[in-house]
């Protein structure tokens, strides 16, 4: 069973900067993808960026490229490092995991096993 818990969420100015981290906790080997997902309200929840844990592959949505940045270290931990911030980039964030690859399936959801709480980003204009 994996838990998965997110912080560094809060209220930044357009154009300003915040750093997700998704720490997780009972993860069995690498071999897992792990995605960020954000849900605005009234609108649908979207993938904006995932990571290969074993290899350090990343996916991300056209709109969040150059901007949004993940990494991970060796303690279980991915970062979701957002730059240049934009009013639409509200919504809560949620990392999600799943001992399973990331190709083809990185944004699909319904295919995630193991959810965190979130945590909310405001970007003020």
């Amino acid at each position: 069973q994996v838990r998965l818990v997110e912080s560094g969420g809060g209220s930044v100015q357009s154009g300003g900067s915040l750093r997700l981290s998704c720490a997780g906790t009972g993860y069995l080997s690498r071999r897992y993808c792990l995605t960020w997902f954000r849900q605005a309200p009234g609108k649908e929840r979207e993938a904006v960026a995932g990571i290969w844990r074993n290899s350090g592959t990343t996916y991300y949505i056209a709109s969040v490229k150059g901007r949004f940045t993940l990494s991970q270290d060796n303690a279980d931990t991915v970062y979701l490092q957002m730059d240049s911030l934009r009013f639409e980039d509200t919504a809560m964030y949620y990392c999600a995991t799943k001992p399973d690859g990331c190709t083809m399936t990185w944004d699909k959801a319904s295919t995630f096993d193991y959810w965190g709480e979130g945590t909310q980003v405001t970007v003020n204009l």
